[in-house]
């Protein structure tokens, strides 16, 4: 086993540290000075048994050789996944949030008791070690993730795929990844070398996917200034993904099925036909054929893009790929956020693994982001998970302020349930539930009693009565995308507020509503508010 490494002037500190570590069987070594651990860590051989590095650096805050919260900083420059604990005589806020910053495992205050001294130091080594072997699996992580049966099917039909050009219909629910595994279908076809181009047809207003999907002439209509390639031309000799493909105007439907079927369109305004030579990859969260009966989707079209169907499965029926899905965010959010990875304990990712993710992949991925920016220690322990995940398993978690993920509230018929795209939630004191019949409910244990009237009117003001009833408007109409179409109108309005406040700056806009720079970016490309 590699030695825990001690840097501290102070000798009887070194030698308490020393004695303590060694009747645990954990080796040592020690230094008195950061400059002698740089030396030494430059002096790592790969094959040296006697120079392997440290399993654990525990180091003094302030000493006369150089700062603790300096070699904290070059060692993680070097070894980034290393525990770093910073010990100090200085117990003042400054020190630890400065340890915490540069990404401090923990931060131990002198005096300490030498128990828990040991104790932490244990827990760091054995964080480490998990760190390693997953860092080892990471290192061969392809650009999608799964060990699940499920998902090994997905990856085997990829690879059968892998020399056609045959279309692909792809479904699965909300968040579980269907534009990873089209973009994977695209890197390993024969189209490779060629561009991947993505629309979600459900972001663009009716009025605007035409020119989107096929471009326009100079002069087509009011503002037309310029000719444009659409979504078909730049996808030229690659794929284009056709996301949410069920949300797709009738009117366009046929266009898009003279496409698929003779290779060639028009641009808006235009009188010459363009030849495409695309591969085309629909998505859908929809039951097409039902869409189809009820006469909002094409029969003929859906024949032409249902050649070969992929189902992809929700992270419920795949819990055994948690672990390492949230492993592997928590590295890309760190990145993406200039910081050090959080590592997580088996007992927080035991709790995530009951939790039913009803926003599935896509939830887990901002669960990780919300920790990574929200949990206090480098260590994520099961306390530090969202509300959300600690409220239940995906049907009875409670409202937070501080909740991660952008939310429309969906109204189901059953009487006490309340859904929200990123986690589902009890109902609340102020929210009313509306049954089936469309009288308030207020739910009284495992029962639903009806609100009088003015009860309703009581507890019910602002933004949530006007969406329930708009929900409800909705839902009466017998239409099938409701969840989706309150979603985008609440994250869009939410988006726009939050650019308003900040005068266009986006990535303040996207810290203050507590999601990634990316996230926002993508967001307002697929909501249609460039």
């Amino acid at each position: 086993m590699k030695p825990i490494w001690i840097v501290d002037d102070d000798q009887s500190i070194r030698f308490v540290l020393e004695k303590a570590l060694l009747r645990e069987e954990l080796p040592t070594r020690s230094f008195t000075n950061p400059r002698e651990v740089l030396a030494a860590l430059d002096d790592i051989g790969e094959d040296d048994v006697d120079n392997q590095g440290p399993q654990v650096l525990v180091s003094d805050i302030r000493m006369p050789g150089g700062s603790g919260l300096d070699l904290l900083s070059k060692v993680k420059e070097r070894h980034p996944g290393l525990p770093v604990i910073i010990m100090t005589a200085f117990s003042d806020l400054d020190s630890a949030v400065s340890a915490f910053q540069g990404g401090a495992f923990e931060y131990l205050p002198k005096p300490f008791d030498l128990p828990k001294a040991v104790e932490l130091i244990r827990r760091a080594v054995e964080e480490s070690q998990r760190e390693e072997v997953a860092e080892e699996r990471m290192a061969a992580t392809p650009e999608m993730l799964g060990q699940a049966p499920a998902m090994q099917d997905v990856f085997r039909a990829i690879g059968r795929l892998s020399q056609s050009n045959v279309t692909v219909m792809i479904t699965g629910e909300s968040g579980s990844g269907k534009e990873l595994v089209a973009r994977a279908l695209h890197k390993h076809s024969p189209r490779a070398n060629g561009p991947f181009v993505a629309i979600n047809t459900a972001a663009i207003p009716k009025d605007l996917l035409e020119s989107e999907l096929f471009g326009h002439e100079r002069g087509a209509f009011t503002g037309a200034q310029t000719m444009r390639r659409g979504r078909f031309e730049q996808a030229e000799g690659g794929t284009l993904f056709l996301d949410e493909i069920g949300d797709m105007p009738f009117d366009l439907q046929t266009r898009l099925l003279r496409v698929l079927s003779d290779g060639h369109f028009y641009r808006v305004g235009g009188h010459n036909a363009v030849k495409a030579n695309v591969r085309v990859i629909a998505a859908t969260h929809q039951d097409l054929e039902q869409r189809v009966k009820d006469g909002v989707f094409r029969e003929d079209l859906f024949h032409r893009l249902n050649v070969i169907r992929l189902r992809l499965p929700a992270l419920r029926e795949r819990k055994e790929d948690v672990p390492m899905l949230t492993r592997h965010f928590l590295q890309q959010s760190a990145k993406q956020l200039g910081v050090e990875p959080k590592r997580i304990a088996d007992t927080a990712l035991a709790q995530l693994g009951g939790f039913n993710f009803p926003g599935n992949v896509r939830q887990l991925e901002n669960i990780c982001h919300w920790l990574t920016v929200m949990a206090p220690a480098q260590v994520i322990e099961a306390k530090d998970l969202p509300p959300e995940v600690l409220g239940g398993s995906g049907v009875g978690g409670a409202i937070n302020s501080a909740s991660y993920h952008p939310a429309a509230v969906a109204l189901e018929p059953t009487p006490v349930r309340v859904e929200l795209p990123g986690a589902s939630l009890a109902p609340v004191s102020g929210l009313p539930v509306m049954g089936a019949d469309g009288l308030a409910l207020e739910a009284a244990g495992d029962e639903a009693m009806p609100l009088p009237a003015a009860a309703l009117a009581k507890r019910a003001s602002g933004w949530e009565l006007g969406l329930e009833t708009e929900a409800l408007e909705l839902l009466a109409t017998g239409r099938h995308d409701v969840w989706d179409e309150l979603t985008r109108r609440f994250e869009s309005k939410l988006i726009l507020t939050a650019l308003a406040n900040t005068r266009g700056r986006r990535i303040e806009a996207a810290q203050k509503l507590g999601i990634g720079r990316n996230t926002i970016t993508r967001k307002i490309q697929e909501l249609g508010l460039e």
